[in-house]
This record gives C-alpha cells, structure tokens and sequence, in this order.
C-alpha cells in the first residue's frame, strides 16, 4: 500500500482543514517546497498535493507552484483542486505532475472525464470522489464540498466500467481532518464491489492500526495528512507499517 503524505495549499502555505470546510482552516507550513522536501527524504515516493484555493473557486488557483514544487523534489505528485478542463489536465502533467486528480467533474460530467482518461491514459488520472453519510447512502460533495451531487456514490461509479479507470480516491468528508480513523465500512464496501480499481482511503486516519486496517482491507493506498502534522506518527513508521 502506498501512503500518500498530504500538503494543502491555500494562499501559498500548508494547511489543514475540518470536515472540508475552508473557514477551519489550521496553518502548519509556510514552505510547501521543504515540506515536500522533508516527506521525500522520508522516503515517501508519492506526495498527494491539493490547490484548496482551486477546490474553492472551482478552477485553477495554485497549479504554477505545484508546477513548481513538481520540478524542485525527486518525488511522484499527485494533484488536484480547481480541476475543470482539458487544459487544466495538460497543464499539470506538462508540469511534472505524475498523475492528475479529478473531483467534482468526475461526478457531474463523466463523459468528458472518461474522455480524458482514454485520451491520456488510466495511469494518468485519479477519480476522486468525496462523499458525505445520509442515511445508509453516501452522497458526493461537489466544489469544494459545498454541494451535493443529485447521485449516489455507487451510481457515479457506475458511469466508469472496469477497464476504463484504475486510480479512485475516496474521501469520507465528515472525518476528514478530524483523526477519527478512516471509515472503514465504506472503504471495504467500494473494495469488493469495484475490485478492479486502486483504492485510495482518504479522511480521518489517526495511527498507525488505521493504515495497517486499510490495507488488510485491500486499499492499494492511503493519503495522510494531518495525523503527519501533528506529530502522531512519521512518515518513517507509517511506511514501515
């Protein structure tokens, strides 16, 4: 399993949010490039880079210092936030971003997103799909979490049959942030129905117990973030778990 350490980006530095909301924003860096720099020499060999200010404006705030950060470290990032064209995706790969993260749309214009992963490849892309709890049904979160699709998880991953995708991130909104553990039910639920794609656990992992469970359940990765931050564990020892 791969674990993804996290750098947030909004107004240039690290941050972290509560439950996906951007007026709980918690400062932690001011240098994004050391903090890359750091994770690298940890031996981390993906990074998971978000432009929040992007996520938030609905198109591209910060893609010239991930472009940036992409050129500066010897590490594979990951990246998204603001995300909403063609141009967008070029964008990021021409910078050295290895492989593109696509929100919002890939819930609410699947066609154009399936476009993109046949034009650049299933390698390239990664489907990330944040969704809240209603009920016993998850819901995506669109722009930055600050709507609600009119479809079910399992119905937006419908639109991408085997073979047309290989990299979903999934991101529980309500423990995201908050070190409550990664919710497991939902992520074992998504591992055995759609056994052809890399699972990416994303929101509230707190331990080290959190990501040796997401791995037994079978997710091929797991983003981190602040967990990292606050001291709860090294990139070091979640690596060696």
């Amino acid at each position: 399993m791969i674990v993804y350490p996290a750098i947030d980006l909004k107004d240039g530095v690290c941050v972290r949010l509560m439950h996906g909301r951007f007026d709980q924003a918690t400062q932690y860096d001011e240098r994004p490039a050391a903090r890359l720099a750091a994770f690298a020499a940890a031996g981390a060999t993906w990074v998971h880079v978000v432009d929040l200010d992007g996520a938030e404006a609905g198109q591209a705030r910060q893609h010239a210092l991930i472009g940036e950060l992409a050129r500066a470290v010897d590490v594979r990032i990951q990246s998204g936030g603001g995300v909403r064209s063609r141009a967008d995706v070029e964008a990021l790969l021409r910078a050295g971003v290895s492989r593109v993260v696509v929100g919002s749309l890939a819930v609410t214009a699947s066609e154009t997103v399936a476009d993109w992963l046949a034009t650049f490849g299933p390698e390239r892309i990664t489907l990330a799909i944040d969704v809240k709890a209603e009920g016993e049904r998850y819901i995506p979160a669109l722009k930055g979490w600050t709507e609600a699709a009119d479809v079910d998880l399992w119905t937006a991953l419908d639109r991408y049959p085997p073979g047309t995708v290989r990299h979903l991130l999934v991101t529980d909104v309500g423990r995201d942030g908050a070190l409550t553990g990664p919710n497991l039910d939902l992520l074992a639920q998504i591992v055995r129905r759609r056994s052809d794609l890399q699972v990416q656990a994303s929101g509230g992992v707190a331990s080290l117990d959190d990501l040796a469970a997401a791995r037994a359940l079978g997710c091929a990765g797991a983003i981190v973030g602040r967990a990292l931050y606050e001291g709860r564990f090294t990139v070091e020892q979640a690596l060696a778990a």
